[in-house]
């Protein structure tokens, strides 16, 4: 557990959890908006918008892995 998380708190995860819902909609936010801007940009339409909400998805997903998924044993192999 990280953190001031407690086993006997129901609530102890509810930080953690909107961290972590946060983090996926801000990255697909951001990056969409540049997509948004670059087809206004540009003059096409619908097509790097998708394309900026995809990546904006998985670079979120990368960042909560690495803020949260990592594992923390200790072991070289």
């Amino acid at each position: 557990m990280t953190g001031d998380q407690r086993p006997d708190n129901a609530w102890s995860g509810m930080g953690t959890g909107w961290s972590i819902t946060s983090t996926l909609i801000a990255g697909m936010l951001a990056w969409g908006g540049i997509g948004y801007l670059l087809d206004r940009l540009f003059g096409i339409h619908k097509v790097f918008l998708p394309i900026g909400i995809l990546l904006g998805g998985a670079g979120g997903i990368y960042i909560v892995y690495l803020r949260y998924g990592r594992g923390t044993s200790d072991d070289d192999g």
